[in-house]
């Protein structure tokens, strides 16, 4: 298989509005505590913030008014990214393993395949079986597709697989890629 390079952009880091950041008219505004104070005026909701010591922190700029929350932004702030965090740790990015056979590959070196398919299978990842056609094999596409077809089904009988995209032959190569159900 080949290696990607591919470089992965950071997500933008998110920006959160508070006292004089936010350009609504009127906001519904939340007291540090949870209960709901109603629509006030985005500079009385400002001011009542200033006199707890406190600011004024846009929650949701999409309803109508716009929710803020009287709190303390710095610590605002650390508990949102802290959550990010969380999220994104627990997140499992699906990749593409791929299994190399070949038409004239020994029942040793085919427990092996079938072996690193189930542990990538087992780890969530999907797993795309190719065998590439060299020379005068490109004539036994049909073999190919046998072989191929007989290894999945000796994964099936192991766990249950499904088909994420059929066996396909290309130029010289025979592909199917397959994800644990």
């Amino acid at each position: 298989m080949r290696i990607s390079h591919k470089k992965h952009k950071p997500e933008p880091k998110k920006i959160f509005f508070h006292n004089e950041g936010i350009s609504a008219p009127e906001v519904l505004v939340l007291a540090y505590d949870g209960h709901n104070l109603g629509v006030l005026k985005t500079a009385e909701a400002i001011r009542i913030a200033r006199e707890a010591e406190m600011d004024l922190v846009l929650i949701n700029p999409k309803t109508v008014p716009p929710v803020a929350k009287i709190t303390d932004f710095g610590q605002f702030k650390y508990q949102q990214e802290k959550e990010d965090r969380i999220r994104q740790a627990h997140a499992h990015v699906t990749e593409v393993k791929g299994i190399r056979l070949s038409l004239r590959i020994g029942a040793h070196d085919l427990e092996i395949r079938k072996n690193q398919a189930i542990k990538f299978l087992n780890e969530g990842d999907k797993v795309k079986i190719e065998i590439i056609l060299r020379g005068r094999e490109i004539s036994q596409k049909p073999l190919a597709r046998t072989v191929v077809d007989n290894f999945m089904k000796e994964i099936n009988a192991m766990l249950p697989v499904r088909m994420d995209q059929e066996i396909e032959a290309q130029f010289n190569k025979v592909t199917a890629i397959i994800a644990k159900k």
